[in-house]
Protein backbone atom coordinates (compact mmCIF):
# COMPACT_ATOMS: atom_id res chain seq x y z
CA UNK A 1 0.00 0.00 0.00
CA UNK A 2 3.12 2.05 0.68
CA UNK A 3 5.49 0.93 -1.27
CA UNK A 4 6.22 3.30 -4.14
CA UNK A 5 5.41 2.77 -7.78
CA UNK A 6 7.45 3.98 -10.78
CA UNK A 7 5.43 5.10 -13.64
CA UNK A 8 5.66 3.13 -16.74
CA UNK A 9 8.21 4.53 -19.29
CA UNK A 10 8.38 4.06 -23.13
CA UNK A 11 11.75 2.13 -24.63
CA UNK A 12 12.96 5.24 -26.29
CA UNK A 13 13.14 6.81 -22.81
CA UNK A 14 14.89 4.24 -21.19
CA UNK A 15 17.81 4.31 -24.06
CA UNK A 16 17.84 7.75 -24.01
CA UNK A 17 18.56 7.44 -20.07
CA UNK A 18 21.06 4.62 -20.74
CA UNK A 19 22.90 6.58 -23.57
CA UNK A 20 23.34 9.60 -20.89
CA UNK A 21 24.28 7.15 -18.37
CA UNK A 22 27.31 5.94 -20.57
CA UNK A 23 28.47 9.43 -21.30
CA UNK A 24 28.64 10.38 -17.88
CA UNK A 25 30.83 7.60 -16.72
CA UNK A 26 33.21 7.96 -20.44
CA UNK A 27 33.44 11.48 -19.19
CA UNK A 28 34.30 10.26 -15.71
CA UNK A 29 36.67 7.64 -17.25
CA UNK A 30 38.60 10.77 -19.03
CA UNK A 31 38.65 12.98 -16.15
CA UNK A 32 40.31 9.79 -13.68
CA UNK A 33 43.21 10.31 -15.62
CA UNK A 34 44.01 14.04 -15.13
CA UNK A 35 41.99 16.35 -13.00
CA UNK A 36 42.39 19.07 -15.86
CA UNK A 37 40.40 17.48 -18.68
CA UNK A 38 42.10 19.43 -21.29
CA UNK A 39 45.63 18.71 -20.07
CA UNK A 40 44.64 15.21 -19.84
CA UNK A 41 43.60 14.79 -23.77
CA UNK A 42 46.73 16.94 -24.48
CA UNK A 43 49.10 14.00 -22.57
CA UNK A 44 47.39 11.43 -24.80
CA UNK A 45 48.23 13.23 -27.72
CA UNK A 46 51.91 13.21 -26.43
CA UNK A 47 52.08 9.87 -25.34
CA UNK A 48 50.86 9.27 -29.14
CA UNK A 49 53.19 11.22 -30.32
CA UNK A 50 56.04 9.90 -28.29
CA UNK A 51 55.51 6.20 -29.54
CA UNK A 52 55.40 7.51 -32.55
CA UNK A 53 58.87 9.30 -32.82
CA UNK A 54 60.49 6.16 -31.11
CA UNK A 55 59.27 3.80 -33.90
CA UNK A 56 60.18 6.09 -36.30
CA UNK A 57 63.84 6.45 -35.41
CA UNK A 58 63.93 2.78 -34.36
CA UNK A 59 62.87 1.93 -37.83
CA UNK A 60 65.41 4.00 -39.21
CA UNK A 61 68.38 2.74 -37.08
CA UNK A 62 67.60 -0.97 -37.91
CA UNK A 63 67.04 -0.34 -41.49
CA UNK A 64 63.55 -1.41 -42.21
CA UNK A 65 62.42 1.28 -44.00
CA UNK A 66 63.69 -0.82 -47.32
CA UNK A 67 60.94 -3.29 -46.02
CA UNK A 68 57.92 -0.80 -45.70
CA UNK A 69 55.39 0.42 -48.22
CA UNK A 70 56.34 2.34 -51.34
CA UNK A 71 54.95 5.61 -50.33
CA UNK A 72 54.86 8.02 -47.49
CA UNK A 73 57.18 6.34 -45.09
CA UNK A 74 55.95 8.49 -41.78
CA UNK A 75 52.25 7.54 -42.84
CA UNK A 76 53.09 4.04 -42.69
CA UNK A 77 54.67 4.02 -39.36
CA UNK A 78 51.34 6.22 -37.93
CA UNK A 79 49.15 3.21 -39.30
CA UNK A 80 50.56 0.67 -36.92
CA UNK A 81 51.34 2.94 -34.34
CA UNK A 82 47.54 4.10 -33.97
CA UNK A 83 45.96 0.95 -34.16
CA UNK A 84 48.42 -0.68 -31.86
CA UNK A 85 47.57 2.66 -29.07
CA UNK A 86 44.04 2.55 -30.11
CA UNK A 87 44.00 -1.58 -29.30
CA UNK A 88 45.76 -1.60 -26.02
CA UNK A 89 44.04 1.47 -24.53
CA UNK A 90 41.02 -0.02 -25.14
CA UNK A 91 42.26 -3.31 -23.09
CA UNK A 92 43.48 -1.22 -20.68
CA UNK A 93 40.60 0.71 -20.03
CA UNK A 94 37.70 -2.21 -20.20
CA UNK A 95 39.96 -4.04 -18.05
CA UNK A 96 39.84 -1.32 -15.39
CA UNK A 97 36.54 -0.65 -15.25
CA UNK A 98 33.76 -0.67 -12.20
CA UNK A 99 33.04 -4.83 -11.97
CA UNK A 100 30.72 -6.09 -9.98
CA UNK A 101 32.07 -5.31 -6.00
CA UNK A 102 32.64 -1.27 -6.71
CA UNK A 103 30.88 0.84 -5.11
CA UNK A 104 29.53 2.33 -7.92
CA UNK A 105 27.29 -0.28 -8.38
CA UNK A 106 25.29 0.44 -5.50
CA UNK A 107 23.72 3.19 -7.77
CA UNK A 108 20.13 1.71 -9.13
CA UNK A 109 20.79 2.31 -12.38
CA UNK A 110 24.14 1.56 -12.92
CA UNK A 111 25.75 -2.29 -14.24
CA UNK A 112 28.56 -3.20 -15.42
CA UNK A 113 27.84 -3.10 -19.07
CA UNK A 114 27.58 0.25 -18.56
CA UNK A 115 30.59 0.61 -17.61
CA UNK A 116 32.22 -1.20 -19.92
CA UNK A 117 30.81 1.00 -22.66
CA UNK A 118 31.62 3.97 -20.74
CA UNK A 119 35.24 2.88 -20.46
CA UNK A 120 35.69 1.91 -23.98
CA UNK A 121 34.02 5.15 -25.86
CA UNK A 122 36.63 6.95 -23.29
CA UNK A 123 39.37 5.08 -24.56
CA UNK A 124 38.27 5.64 -28.33
CA UNK A 125 37.35 9.21 -28.04
CA UNK A 126 41.21 9.78 -26.75
CA UNK A 127 42.98 8.08 -29.15
CA UNK A 128 40.54 9.04 -32.18
CA UNK A 129 41.68 13.13 -30.96
CA UNK A 130 44.97 11.85 -30.33
CA UNK A 131 45.33 10.62 -34.06
CA UNK A 132 43.30 13.11 -35.88
CA UNK A 133 45.55 16.07 -34.56
CA UNK A 134 48.42 14.50 -35.52
CA UNK A 135 47.81 13.71 -39.04
CA UNK A 136 46.31 16.81 -39.23
CA UNK A 137 49.77 18.63 -37.71
CA UNK A 138 52.00 16.40 -40.37
CA UNK A 139 49.54 17.11 -43.26
CA UNK A 140 49.52 20.36 -42.62
CA UNK A 141 52.72 21.52 -41.56
CA UNK A 142 55.24 18.89 -43.19
CA UNK A 143 53.50 17.11 -46.39
CA UNK A 144 49.97 16.59 -47.54
CA UNK A 145 49.41 13.07 -47.13
CA UNK A 146 46.93 10.88 -49.44
CA UNK A 147 44.49 7.97 -47.99
CA UNK A 148 43.59 5.36 -50.80
CA UNK A 149 40.22 4.30 -48.76
CA UNK A 150 39.67 6.33 -45.84
CA UNK A 151 36.39 4.68 -44.63
CA UNK A 152 37.97 1.12 -45.08
CA UNK A 153 40.83 2.66 -42.60
CA UNK A 154 38.61 4.04 -40.51
CA UNK A 155 36.81 0.73 -40.30
CA UNK A 156 40.00 -1.24 -39.07
CA UNK A 157 40.87 1.61 -36.86
CA UNK A 158 37.12 0.89 -34.95
CA UNK A 159 37.92 -2.43 -35.51
CA UNK A 160 41.50 -2.65 -33.55
CA UNK A 161 39.49 -0.90 -30.71
CA UNK A 162 36.86 -3.43 -30.79
CA UNK A 163 39.00 -6.26 -30.47
CA UNK A 164 41.15 -4.80 -27.48
CA UNK A 165 37.38 -4.30 -25.83
CA UNK A 166 36.74 -8.11 -26.04
CA UNK A 167 40.17 -9.06 -24.97
CA UNK A 168 39.78 -6.32 -22.37
CA UNK A 169 36.04 -8.14 -20.97
CA UNK A 170 37.99 -11.65 -20.50
CA UNK A 171 40.66 -9.78 -18.10
CA UNK A 172 37.81 -7.59 -16.49
CA UNK A 173 35.95 -10.92 -15.82
CA UNK A 174 38.62 -12.81 -14.14
CA UNK A 175 39.72 -10.16 -12.33
CA UNK A 176 37.78 -10.31 -9.26
CA UNK A 177 39.07 -13.64 -8.86
CA UNK A 178 42.86 -12.43 -8.35
CA UNK A 179 43.26 -8.72 -9.32
CA UNK A 180 46.61 -8.67 -8.82
CA UNK A 181 47.94 -11.68 -11.28
CA UNK A 182 45.58 -10.23 -13.99
CA UNK A 183 47.04 -6.69 -13.45
CA UNK A 184 50.37 -8.43 -14.38
CA UNK A 185 48.87 -10.20 -17.20
CA UNK A 186 47.41 -7.08 -18.48
CA UNK A 187 50.40 -5.53 -18.26
CA UNK A 188 52.28 -8.53 -20.19
CA UNK A 189 50.11 -8.64 -22.76
CA UNK A 190 50.02 -4.95 -23.44
CA UNK A 191 54.21 -4.78 -23.27
CA UNK A 192 54.10 -7.94 -26.14
CA UNK A 193 52.07 -6.34 -28.17
CA UNK A 194 54.98 -4.40 -29.08
CA UNK A 195 56.32 -6.94 -31.17
CA UNK A 196 53.48 -9.40 -31.59
CA UNK A 197 51.63 -6.63 -33.35
CA UNK A 198 53.40 -6.68 -35.99
CA UNK A 199 52.74 -2.90 -36.82
CA UNK A 200 57.08 -2.99 -37.97
CA UNK A 201 56.44 -5.51 -40.51
CA UNK A 202 54.58 -6.11 -43.57
CA UNK A 203 52.59 -9.51 -43.87
CA UNK A 204 53.16 -10.02 -47.44
CA UNK A 205 56.77 -9.90 -46.66
CA UNK A 206 56.96 -12.84 -44.05
CA UNK A 207 58.16 -16.22 -44.50
CA UNK A 208 55.19 -18.26 -43.88
CA UNK A 209 56.78 -19.53 -40.36
CA UNK A 210 57.47 -15.91 -38.86
CA UNK A 211 54.43 -15.15 -40.38
CA UNK A 212 52.69 -17.93 -38.04
CA UNK A 213 54.58 -16.38 -35.12
CA UNK A 214 51.93 -13.00 -35.73
CA UNK A 215 48.77 -14.72 -37.32
CA UNK A 216 46.89 -15.53 -34.17
CA UNK A 217 47.12 -11.99 -33.14
CA UNK A 218 43.83 -10.19 -33.98
CA UNK A 219 46.04 -6.80 -34.42
CA UNK A 220 48.29 -7.85 -37.09
CA UNK A 221 45.41 -8.87 -39.11
CA UNK A 222 43.73 -4.96 -38.47
CA UNK A 223 46.83 -3.37 -39.01
CA UNK A 224 47.82 -5.15 -42.19
CA UNK A 225 44.57 -4.84 -44.02
CA UNK A 226 44.76 -0.77 -42.47
CA UNK A 227 47.99 -0.41 -45.10
CA UNK A 228 46.05 -1.59 -47.46
CA UNK A 229 43.39 0.89 -47.39
CA UNK A 230 46.11 3.30 -47.07
CA UNK A 231 48.72 2.79 -49.74
CA UNK A 232 47.43 2.27 -53.20
CA UNK A 233 50.04 -0.20 -53.90
CA UNK A 234 49.38 -2.81 -51.00
CA UNK A 235 47.31 -5.28 -51.22
CA UNK A 236 47.23 -7.88 -48.21
CA UNK A 237 47.20 -11.58 -49.31
CA UNK A 238 47.64 -13.27 -46.24
CA UNK A 239 45.07 -11.39 -43.07
CA UNK A 240 41.78 -11.45 -43.04
CA UNK A 241 39.53 -8.69 -41.04
CA UNK A 242 37.04 -11.29 -41.03
CA UNK A 243 39.37 -13.39 -38.28
CA UNK A 244 39.87 -9.71 -36.29
CA UNK A 245 35.51 -9.67 -35.87
CA UNK A 246 35.01 -13.14 -35.16
CA UNK A 247 37.80 -13.05 -32.52
CA UNK A 248 36.35 -10.12 -30.88
CA UNK A 249 32.86 -11.75 -31.24
CA UNK A 250 34.56 -14.79 -29.43
CA UNK A 251 36.52 -12.86 -26.42
CA UNK A 252 33.11 -10.56 -25.90
CA UNK A 253 30.56 -13.59 -25.83
CA UNK A 254 33.36 -15.75 -23.34
CA UNK A 255 33.62 -12.31 -21.45
CA UNK A 256 29.67 -11.66 -21.20
CA UNK A 257 29.37 -15.16 -19.88
CA UNK A 258 32.23 -15.24 -17.43
CA UNK A 259 31.18 -12.21 -16.30
CA UNK A 260 27.65 -13.22 -15.26
CA UNK A 261 29.52 -15.94 -13.59
CA UNK A 262 31.61 -13.76 -11.70
CA UNK A 263 28.71 -11.46 -10.49
CA UNK A 264 26.63 -14.13 -9.30
CA UNK A 265 29.59 -14.80 -6.96
CA UNK A 266 31.88 -11.99 -6.25
CA UNK A 267 31.40 -10.34 -2.33
CA UNK A 268 32.59 -6.90 -1.78
CA UNK A 269 34.40 -8.91 1.03
CA UNK A 270 37.10 -11.04 -1.47
CA UNK A 271 39.48 -7.62 -1.05
CA UNK A 272 39.13 -7.62 2.85
CA UNK A 273 42.16 -9.81 3.10
CA UNK A 274 44.59 -8.87 0.98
Amino acid sequence: MFRHKSAARSWFSLAFETLELIYHVAVRNLRKSHNNAVLGLVMSIVQSLIMLLVMFFMMQLFGMRRIAVRGDFMLYVMSGVFMFMTHIKAIGAVSGADGPTSSMMMHAPMNPIISIMGAALGSLYQQTLSASVILFVYHAAWTPITIDEPVGMLGMFLLSWFTGIGIGMVFLSAKPWQPELIGILVMLYQRANVIASGKMVLANNLAPKRRDLFDWNPLFHTIDQARGFIFLNYTPRYTSYEYAIKYALVCILIGLMAEFFTRQHASASWNKRR
